[in-house]
């Protein structure tokens, strides 16, 4: 008898999601699951792949990229357990770890949502697992490298803030890579928003479940790999323009939704300052990143800046249009 339901979107990504599955086929033998696996077009190959190597998993064709968002509702329309975990194909079991959480969910009574330690693909931990509800202040002031100076400053909530917590303990919001929520919650609050492409779906998620009155929690005591959200550094420049520039996108409209539309134009405001301000700052920084060797990073940082500028003035057109989206993730993924 099924009781959990393991959703998985794949886009592009038949190698990890592989990985993946032997973990999940390690650590959780229990049949009392099942895997759906919902491809959002890319069309990589992993049907064929799962039809001869993990035949029990449910597969979807979705013949376009519908967003993260999206493609995870089209798997909750086919899922049978009264528990759902939203899991990411990049991620890797290290230790039994669904069972321990659906128990945790169950334990707690207000509990909406339930998200895990991730940990980068070495091992450090992945602290952008726990965050914030956005604000103007919180997005002005995100930067890694004040993070890694000051990681408790109550600005900036991350995972270091709760990493001497043995137990559970309430946020506000944990990434969509490890989800796992009762099906009924889910299905209470509409699921995903349609709002979004990629990017700010799951805060969003975690901040409709505390408007229904429930909670989000962060287990620290169970962890799994989250390849996905490791360094930056040999990430793709084209790539890394792209998400800067929708990330900020998704976070104003769900500014938008939750605060009104004079704040979300503030944050927008508040964004062409801080772009402004990393390009002079990295101007005056080119002679040192040059005579250091460093002008690959110091290139991939302008053109970042260079894009979230143009977005804040208007002049990204493709941004908030879906079918341009979807092309332009299909070509960032490519790269």
């Amino acid at each position: 008898m099924v009781t959990i339901s393991i959703i998985i979107v794949n886009w592009e990504s038949k190698d990890l999601l592989r990985k993946c599955l032997r973990s999940l086929e390690q650590y959780e033998p229990s049949r009392d699951h099942e895997i759906i696996v919902v491809d959002s077009g890319s069309f990589d190959g992993c049907g064929d792949m799962l039809s001869h190597e993990f035949g029990y998993v449910r597969f979807i064709q979705s013949q376009e990229n519908v967003g993260f968002g999206m493609a995870n509702n089209i798997g909750v329309r086919h899922a049978r357990g009264s528990v759902l975990v939203l899991l990411n194909p990049d991620t890797e079991l290290l230790q039994p770890t669904i069972a321990p959480l659906v128990a945790c969910l169950k334990q707690l009574p207000l509990a909406g949502i339930l998200g895990c330690k991730l940990l980068n693909s070495d091992r450090s931990l992945q602290v952008t697992c726990v965050q914030p509800f956005p604000t103007i202040s919180n997005q002005v002031f995100d930067s890694a490298s004040m993070q890694r100076r000051f990681p408790r400053m109550p600005l900036w909530t991350s995972a270091i803030t709760y990493d001497n917590e043995s137990g559970p303990v309430a946020v506000e919001a944990v990434i969509g890579a490890c989800m796992v929520m009762k099906k009924e919650c889910f299905e209470s609050i509409g699921g995903f928003s349609a709002d979004y492409f990629m990017y700010a779906e799951d805060i969003d998620l975690c901040y409709e479940t505390r408007r229904i009155g429930l909670l989000t929690y962060y287990a620290p005591h169970v962890q799994l790999i989250h390849h996905g959200g490791g360094s930056t550094k040999t990430a793709k420049t084209g790539h890394s323009r792209f998400s800067s520039v929708l990330m900020r996108q998704s976070v104003m409209r769900m500014m938008q939704r939750r605060r009104g539309l004079l704040y979300a134009l503030g944050y927008r405001m508040a964004m062409i300052v801080v772009a402004a301000t990393r390009l002079t700052v990295l101007l005056a920084w080119l002679p040192a990143a040059a005579a250091r060797h460093r002008l690959p990073a110091w290139r991939t940082s302008v053109a970042k800046w260079v894009a979230i500028l143009r977005w804040g003035l208007g002049m990204e057109n493709w941004v908030g249009q879906r079918q341009p989206i979807a092309r332009q993730s299909s070509a960032a993924r490519s790269t």
